[in-house]
C-alpha cells in the first residue's frame, strides 16, 4: 500500500487548496421590479420570468 514518504507540510496543501473558493452568484436586476435576483430563476418579487407573470402574489 502506497504512504507519503513525508507529511506534506500546510504551505504546500495551501498552496494546492488555493482554488477552493466560495463562488458569488450571479445577481441580475429584474427588468420589472429592479430587484436583484439569482439569473434565469424567477423573481423572488414581482413573481415574473422573461416578462411574463409565472407565480401571482
Amino acid at each position: 500500500m502506497a504512504v507519503p514518504f513525508r507529511r506534506t507540510s500546510k504551505t504546500r496543501k495551501n498552496k494546492r487548496r488555493t482554488h477552493y473558493k466560495l463562488m458569488v452568484p450571479g445577481m441580475v436586476k429584474c427588468p420589472e421590479c429592479g430587484e436583484l435576483k439569482l439569473a434565469h430563476r424567477v423573481c423572488k418579487e414581482c413573481g415574473s420570468y422573461k416578462g411574463n407573470e409565472v407565480v401571482s402574489k
